[in-house]
C-alpha cells in the first residue's frame, strides 16, 4: 500500500502545490496506519488511546483536506477549462468516495473516548483492515480525479520543452 502511494506521488507531484502536500499527508497517514496495525499485531492490550488518535487525527485531516481543498480546486478547475466531460466524471467519482468517508468518521467516533478505545481494543485490528482495504480503493478514485480534471489540463512535458526550444532558437 505505500509502495502504491509512492507511485502515486511520484505521477503527480510538483503538478500543484497542493496537491503535492495533500499527498504528502497521504503518505504520513499510511505510515501512522501501518505503524498502528504492527503495533496491534505486537500487543493489542498496549494500544493506548493517544496513538490511536493520532491515526484518526492523520485520518481525518487527510479526507477533510481532500474534501474542504483538493476536490474543490480540481472542479474548479475543470470549470475554468469548460470541461463539462471532466464535471462529469469528478461527479461520479465524488459520489464512491463519499462512502468510504463514512467509514472515516464512524471509525473516529468508536475511539473517540479512553472508555469507547478500551471497550472496543479488540476491534481494532479489524477496523484497520477495513481502512486500510477502504483507502486503499479511495486512493484510485482520488487519483482518477486527479488525472481528468488536474493532469488533463496540465502543459504536458513535450509542450513545455518546446516553449522551452522556442525561447532557446529565438536568442
Amino acid at each position: 500500500m505505500l509502495e502504491d502511494c509512492k507511485t502515486a506521488q511520484e505521477r503527480w507531484g510538483g503538478v500543484h502545490a497542493l496537491i503535492d502536500r495533500w499527498l504528502e499527508q497521504r503518505y504520513d497517514m499510511l505510515v501512522t496506519l501501518v505503524d498502528l496495525r504492527e503495533f496491534c499485531d505486537t500487543d493489542l492490550t498496549a494500544v493506548s488511546k493517544s496513538r490511536i488518535d493520532a491515526f484518526s487525527e492523520a485520518l481525518m485531516d487527510y479526507i477533510s483536506a481532500g474534501h474542504f481543498e483538493i476536490y474543490p480546486q480540481l472542479r474548479e478547475e475543470a470549470k475554468a477549462f469548460d470541461d463539462r466531460e471532466a464535471l462529469a466524471v469528478a461527479d461520479k467519482l465524488l459520489a464512491r468516495v463519499d462512502a468510504s468517508t463514512q467509514l472515516v468518521l464512524d471509525f473516529d467516533a468508536e475511539y473517540a473516548t479512553p472508555s469507547r478505545c478500551q471497550r472496543y481494543t479488540d476491534r481494532l485490528p479489524e477496523w484497520l483492515e477495513k481502512l486500510g482495504a477502504t483507502m486503499t480503493e479511495r486512493f484510485a478514485l482520488e487519483d482518477q480525479l486527479i488525472s481528468r480534471l488536474h493532469a488533463a489540463h496540465a502543459p504536458t512535458d513535450s509542450a513545455r520543452h518546446g516553449a522551452d526550444w522556442q525561447s532557446v532558437r529565438a536568442d
